[in-house]
């Protein structure tokens, strides 16, 4: 909201959920509360929030989003502007992402399905010599049930924690070759087939991470736009593989293998990755107002598609909004007291 305000000080934003107390915190210019999306009459009342608000598109958030407007589409009186559902489907189960991504030459880490507990050791044997795998879940956003492993035994142990603590099934895990590299995030927004809008940032650090097992999370602590064609290439790449008339926003997800080749390790299809003001409030198009645009049919003309922004950082924290700077002026306001040591006090 913030970056479509930012982008667009004319519009006007309806915020919509089933949690009371997490509308409360919504800056949404007027908010409407609705029953759990599982609820009978769920897409009753969203179409008469819609019609009420005049609202001209709705944009999901989430995963859960994603999958639930899209099956609604055909009925809601309003613009929806996203894949199609097996496009959906897929890219939201990571394994058979990873497989059917593989299927067309596109780089990803060696994964397999975890059908039972007791071929993992066989699984360990299978994906080769590595010294540590990624055990995680196939579906869910923010590094959900996700974490290194070196032994079939940790791998065993986590996910029969899950399954019995959080009630995962264990056919719902899978192991990957774990990559060393630098870990990046390409946000790209199709219309008609086509990229109109692609930037890219890396994550530095994770939010988070520290108090993660795995160290690690889908959500950076530390951004960092950045100008990687190859990153650009594949995920271009991996989204025309997925899709072959793609339509809407595809968050590409990937790390680099131990040679540095860019490897794909997920799809967010149909929104926004969480870190997305730094793709909105930085270079020379804000990414959710063009999407906006497009969802409205609206004439939008970007070139070159991608659009190359370097050192730039964002920052996020808890209970702090994002802080998004150049590199030039990481400096300002602070004084290094590093170069004070030894000097005469007056």
């Amino acid at each position: 909201m913030r970056s479509l305000r930012a982008g667009d000080p004319s519009v006007r934003i309806v915020g919509c959920h089933s949690d009371p107390f997490f509308l409360r915190k919504s800056s949404a210019d007027s908010n409407y509360l609705l029953p759990s999306p599982r609820h009978s009459n769920f897409a009753d009342m969203l179409r008469d929030v819609i019609e009420r608000a005049h609202v001209g598109v709705v944009i999901p958030i989430t995963d859960e989003d994603v999958h639930l407007i899209a099956g609604l589409r055909e009925t809601l009186p309003c613009r929806v502007f996203l894949p199609r559902p097996e496009t959906i489907a897929l890219c939201q189960d990571k394994y058979a992402l990873a497989e059917a991504l593989r299927g067309c030459g596109v780089p990803v880490p060696a994964t397999c399905a975890v059908n039972n507990l007791g071929e993992v050791d066989a699984l360990f044997r299978r994906l080769g010599a590595s010294r540590r795998l990624w055990c995680r879940a196939r579906r869910g956003a923010g590094s959900v049930a996700a974490i290194p492993v070196t032994t079939p035994a940790q791998a065993r142990a986590w996910i029969s924690y899950w399954e019995e603590m959080r009630g995962f099934p264990n056919t719902e895990f899978m192991l990957s070759e774990y990559l060393p590299g630098r870990d990046f995030a390409c946000q790209t927004l199709w219309r008609g087939g086509a990229p109109v809008l692609v930037k890219t940032s890396e994550r530095l650090s994770y939010f988070g991470g520290r108090n993660t097992p795995s160290g690690t999370s889908s959500i950076g602590g530390l951004h960092k736009m950045v100008n990687v064609p190859r990153v650009v290439d594949t995920s271009l790449a991996a989204v025309r593989a997925v899709d072959p008339n793609p339509a809407g926003a595809f968050s590409v997800d990937l790390k680099e293998d131990a040679e540095g080749r860019p490897c794909v390790t997920e799809i967010n299809v149909g929104r926004f990755l969480t870190g997305t003001p730094i793709f909105d409030l930085t270079g020379r198009h804000n990414m959710s107002v063009t999407y906006v645009r497009l969802a409205l049919g609206e004439p939008v003309d970007i070139q070159p598609v991608y659009d190359v922004v370097e050192d730039y950082y964002m920052v996020r924290d808890l209970d702090a909004l994002p802080d998004i700077f150049h590199a030039d002026s990481l400096g300002d306001g602070i004084e290094d007291a590093r170069v004070m040591v030894g000097r005469s006090r007056t």
